[in-house]
């Protein structure tokens, strides 16, 4: 039997799904960079051959943790499904000569290379600019036309991102996003590999977005995003993901499969995103590219990733077009034949639809909750007023226990302040994007209000 060394950090889908998929094609054996969520410990005991926590003093080389790691287990393959362990595992397969994303992964993780190597590309984008200090953003703001987007370069879930509107913001919003990142680096969502990473940042131009343009019935946000995967340098698209309205700054709230887009649309959103995969160059791992959709059939392209989207893009996909991504990437990565589908799959493919709902402290209008609330699964499975057929789940592994408080929304903060990660399965998208539009206006109807002395503890 193969055996894959699967590297484990925070981010990506959940670790359940991931091991249950994998093991189900190989002996696995998991090098753990982050803790393992309790609700997944008994279960990775279970399907793991070998379960490996590094001590501190070895993550200095994370390159070389790995690769001794894999050679001691006698690894086929080594694969993570983190954002912030791509680069590190992507050289570690270099160093092994086995299948992974390559010498380009960096692009697809560094913001101001990848934007760069659009640039470069003629590729469509908004202007921007690398930032390294205050200063670098104070004369980027001198050329960019306002509102900015401040991003760290190398984050993840929206976090550190700031928006600029004039130029006396500039100094405290650069002060905030480094803050922010430092604050990320002690939850661990913070970029493992690269030392320096954390002071990377970039700014660039707004662009407007249009939905309507795109999208026949009102409440779907104005991008989508094309799941794929790079087999031996050729990008396959698997599917499109639609979603709900971001939270400010730019914070996702939820993601629906599939995007209810035409055929015609939905193929120029495919070869945009086939032009900025083949640009970065990457050679064998999946693949998650943002798109902003705008007005007349305009396109921006916001990023892409090396690796799957995260949240339940993965398990969703499966649930409505029954491919399991994991197992079929496991089977490329130690040389057994895939096949990938034809073409993107659309509506007229899905069985169904599914989405995945990001609980944060914020109603449908943008506006923070005027009261604390408790997270409590259970009062909001009884009492929210879903379609039916409809199913309600909460991710466990990605969620607070019930009873805990939930954070209050810190836009700087972006996904760092959810509570729970929830997963609807639905009859089709439109009822999918009803019933979470329900959800969000029901939430802070539904769950308990917080005790003074709950608050403060």
């Amino acid at each position: 039997m193969s055996k894959v060394l699967l590297v484990h950090a925070k981010g990506g889908p959940p670790l359940g799904h991931v091991l249950n998929r994998t093991a189900a094609r190989a002996e696995v054996h998991l090098l753990a960079l982050s803790a393992l969520p309790p609700s997944v410990t008994d279960c990775a005991r279970t399907l793991c051959a070998s379960v490996e926590t590094p001590a501190d003093a070895e993550r200095s080389d994370l390159v070389s943790l790995i690769v001794s790691r894999a050679e001691a287990v006698g690894a086929d393959a080594v694969l993570t499904f983190s954002e912030y362990a791509v680069v590190a595992v992507a050289e570690a397969c270099e160093v092994l000569g086995l299948k992974g994303a390559g010498k380009a992964s960096e692009l697809a993780r560094d913001k101001r290379l990848m934007r760069r190597t659009w640039h470069e590309h003629g590729l469509a984008q908004p202007q921007f600019r690398a930032v390294g200090t205050e200063a670098d953003l104070h004369a980027a703001a001198d050329v960019l036309p306002f509102p900015l987007l401040l991003k760290a370069a190398w984050s993840a879930g929206s976090t550190a991102h700031q928006i600029i509107r004039s130029p006396h913001e500039l100094s405290d919003a650069w002060h905030r996003s480094r803050e922010v990142m430092a604050e990320s680096a002690q939850l661990g969502y913070a970029e493992l590999h690269v030392a320096e990473a954390q002071g990377h940042f970039v700014v660039e131009q707004i662009v407007t977005g249009t939905a309507s343009d795109w999208f026949e019935e009102p409440g779907w946000g104005d991008y989508v995003s094309v799941e794929g995967v790079v087999a031996d340098g050729t990008f396959h698209p698997v599917c499109l993901s639609g979603r709900m309205p971001t939270v400010e700054p730019f914070t996702e709230r939820a993601g629906i499969t599939p995007a209810l887009l035409s055929p015609d649309a939905q193929d120029r959103v495919v070869a945009l995103a086939r032009e900025a995969v083949d640009a970065l160059g990457l050679r064998d791992c999946g693949t998650h590219t943002e798109i902003k959709l705008g007005a007349d059939g305009g396109m921006w392209l916001i990023e892409t990733a090396a690796r799957f989207g995260g949240a339940m893009t993965v398990p969703q996909i499966e649930d409505v077009f029954g491919l399991d991504l994991v197992g079929m990437l496991v089977d490329h990565l130690v040389g057994r034949p895939v096949q990938w589908p034809a073409q993107a799959l659309g509506p007229a493919e899905a069985h169904g639809a599914a989405g995945s709902l990001v609980v944060l402290a914020v109603d449908g209008r943008g506006e923070a909750w005027r009261e604390r609330k408790i997270w409590d699964f259970p009062s909001v499975a009884k009492e929210v007023p879903l379609s039916p057929g409809s199913e309600l789940s909460v991710v466990a592994e990605s969620s607070l226990p019930d009873g805990d408080v939930v954070p209050v929304y810190d836009p700087a903060g972006g996904a760092n302040t959810m509570a729970a990660l929830c997963l609807l399965s639905a009859a089709d998208a439109r009822t999918v994007l009803h019933d979470f539009e329900t959800l969000v206006d029901a939430l802070p109807q539904v769950l308990p209000a917080t005790r003074p002395e709950e608050v403060s503890a």
